[in-house]
């Protein structure tokens, strides 16, 4: 383990996302020499497009009991909030068998309890960063609504919100009438809502991206453009990597922290998970006309609604298509077309479109590990959904993974070698 205040130790984080930028921002305040390559910073952008939630009461895993039987109908709803592209089945065929497997009571409510822990500082662990980058007004928490269209709806999540309950999460159930006074704008599709305080978002995810990379750069940090694509040994140890372009970066630590790439990385050092990338899509309206106060989740059709200082952002839906597949814009017209079912008064003209990749894992817990084979490698990937959420987390983590210092949860669930 390198020990920053014995000298300046040479970090090496590969991935420029939420979580590579607070894992090097975090590192650059424990006096690491740090460094991140990126592939391409003006490409995917999963951390500057989607929905900007801090969503620390999203502790109960997506794989939960009985949500099997959920998947057919999905599927074969053209609104549906699941799309698989049928070319791409014999790939995806093992991290389902994987999500499956993992959605009986035992390991959900043991994901739960994980996720509980390691979400207890979502909000505490930005405060630093958000202050020395001058972001703090760029955070809104003041809770959101699930807003579900019927009482069948509703009743089907019962044990979703039991168990997110449990796990220390503060609920209050809200009548039709209760939801709109929260919230004008939703119409009577609005039929009753859950609202949590645990819950806040940023009002533009991309400035938060871009204000976390200034303060990296002008606090010492330098940062490369380049695909990383084979690491060098030696004595057995990886000491540098070679990116496409022909560019050679020594390290003394290595952080794989590249989104939906992370998988192709790690297995290179012998460290293979089963990872896949959901596809999200996503529109931002310039002039919405419905204005929402908060962040709104649409719980049975599996949709968000974010205001944001750039207009309202409308996104969600998963789609399993890999990470080359072009997009299918048309789901985010479909996100749009449900959307007017609960917001009557919504512009939809003159958005612009979007499509991420979030990289997750079959049982909802991202990976926060140290390698199984090397003693500088550290893995910080497949947050899913929660990368924005957990991006702060996972890099105070990963800073005191580094350091040789406890962390403030357990990070035996979150390990890279849990599906060996």
């Amino acid at each position: 383990m390198a020990k920053a205040k014995d000298k300046k130790a040479r970090v090496l984080i590969v991935g420029s996302g939420i979580v590579g930028l607070c894992s090097a921002n975090y590192l650059l305040r424990d006096g690491y020499d740090v460094t991140i390559v990126e592939r391409d910073p003006l490409g995917d952008g999963t951390s500057c497009g989607n929905a900007g939630a801090i969503a620390a009461a999203e502790v109960a895993p997506y794989a939960l009991p009985g949500l099997w039987k959920s998947v057919p109908g999905w599927l074969l709803d053209p609104l549906g909030p699941l799309s698989l592209r049928l070319s791409y089945m014999p790939q995806f065929l093992p991290w389902l068998y994987l999500f499956l497997k993992s959605s009986n009571q035992t390991k959900a409510e043991a994901g739960a309890k994980a996720m509980s822990s390691y979400l207890a500082s979502a909000f505490e662990d930005y405060k630093p960063l958000l202050g020395a980058a001058g972001l703090d007004g760029l955070l809104k928490k003041e809770g959101t609504i699930f807003v579900y269209k019927s009482d069948k709806g509703l009743a089907l999540d019962n044990y979703f919100w039991d168990l997110t309950r449990r796990n220390g999460v503060t609920l209050q159930s809200l009548s039709q009438k209760e939801v709109q006074e929260r919230e004008p704008a939703l119409g009577p599709q609005a039929h009753a809502g859950v609202y949590t305080p645990d819950w806040g978002h940023f009002a533009n995810p991309g400035d938060l991206v871009r204000g976390l990379a200034k303060l990296f750069q002008e606090s010492g940090g330098s940062h490369l453009q380049g695909e990383v694509e084979s690491f060098e040994t030696r004595d057995n140890k990886p000491v540098s990597v070679r990116t496409r372009d022909g560019q050679r970066i020594e390290f003394d630590q290595l952080v794989i922290a590249a989104g939906a790439w992370s998988a192709r990385l790690s297995a290179k050092l012998g460290d293979k998970f089963p990872l896949d990338t959901e596809r999200g899509y996503n529109t931002t309206l310039p002039n919405p006309e419905a204005k929402l106060n908060n962040m709104v989740v649409f719980a049975e059709d599996k949709f968000v609604a974010t205001p944001m200082n750039i207009g309202l952002r409308v996104g969600g839906a998963v789609e399993f298509a890999g990470i080359e597949a072009e997009p299918n814009y048309a789901r985010c017209d479909t996100l749009l077309q449900l959307a007017k079912g609960y917001l009557p008064t919504l512009n939809g003209e003159g958005g612009t479109r979007w499509m991420g990749r979030r990289p997750s894992t079959p049982d909802s817990l991202p990976v926060i590990s140290p390698s199984r084979h090397h003693d500088n490698v550290h893995y910080a990937f497949g947050h899913g959904h929660l990368g924005i959420t957990g991006g702060a987390v996972t890099g105070k983590t990963i800073a005191s993974m580094i350091a040789g210092h406890p962390g403030t949860f357990n990070t035996e669930a979150f390990h890279i070698n849990r599906f060996d």
